[in-house]
């Protein structure tokens, strides 16, 4: 299998692209996700996630092949643009 590029602000832990992120506050914590949600939907592909008041931590695998796929770093990639520009 190809090497996935890891998009930035991404890891890889235990073989899933992993990100854990900090928000304001929970409101704009759950409206990232909601924000997530949509995207999923429309790509097909979801996340592994958790929610605990600002923070957001995502976990991307394929789970139909059981491993790291372009369809992951896509998807991280598109959930990189929801991210607000500082």
């Amino acid at each position: 299998m190809d090497e996935i590029k890891v998009p930035e602000g991404w890891s890889i832990v235990d073989g899933k692209l992993h990100r854990e992120l900090k928000f304001a506050d929970f409101s704009a914590a759950w409206g990232f996700m909601a924000r997530v949600a949509l995207l999923a939907e429309q790509l097909q592909h979801h996340p592994d996630w958790s929610n605990s008041w600002n923070r957001v931590v995502i976990d991307l695998q394929s789970h139909d092949v059981g491993a790291l796929t372009d369809r992951d770093a896509q998807l991280a990639s598109a959930i990189n643009g929801l991210l607000p520009t500082v």
